[in-house]
């Protein structure tokens, strides 16, 4: 499970309730999907303001720089970070992640020029370099 206000993946042990925490991101984490041993982990900028002021996320990242949005992918046998999508500039937010199992380019139809060129498409070899043998993915960001 995610606890987006300290920007964590963890397991709850539903016996005790307790939440133990596999490995920490930069960001709110917000929106998980899973391809075999990978989570893709969705992580929003936190901006500082009244609703956000005092969470652990913002006291552990102090500087709004540190905060980070993208897709991360995180293994989660060993709690490793095997890659991750960042996005500097034009987005701040991630709301879901979805894995396409099966899908070769999976695309959106969209007519808008400007939309059209602020799309992004990664390759499996830029995405995965670790892990080339263990799936195949190709999937468009914006």
């Amino acid at each position: 499970m995610l606890e987006s206000g300290n920007g964590t993946i963890g397991t709850v042990d539903l016996s005790t309730g307790s939440y133990d925490a596999i490995a920490q991101f930069p960001g709110f984490t917000r929106g998980i999907s899973f391809c075999g041993p990978l989570a893709f982990v969705g992580l929003s900028q936190v901006r500082e303001s009244a609703v956000f002021s005092g969470i652990p996320l913002v006291e552990r990242l102090r500087n709004a720089e540190e905060r980070t949005c993208g897709v991360w992918v995180l293994n989660i046998e060993s709690g490793e970070t095997v890659g991750f999508c960042q996005f500097k500039d034009g987005v701040q937010e991630i709301f879901s992640v979805e894995v396409l199992s099966g899908m070769q380019f999976p695309d959106l139809v969209n007519h808008d020029p400007k939309f059209i060129g602020q799309s992004y498409v990664l390759s499996d070899a830029a995405l995965f370099p670790h892990f080339s043998d263990l799936i195949s993915v190709n999937f468009e960001i914006s």
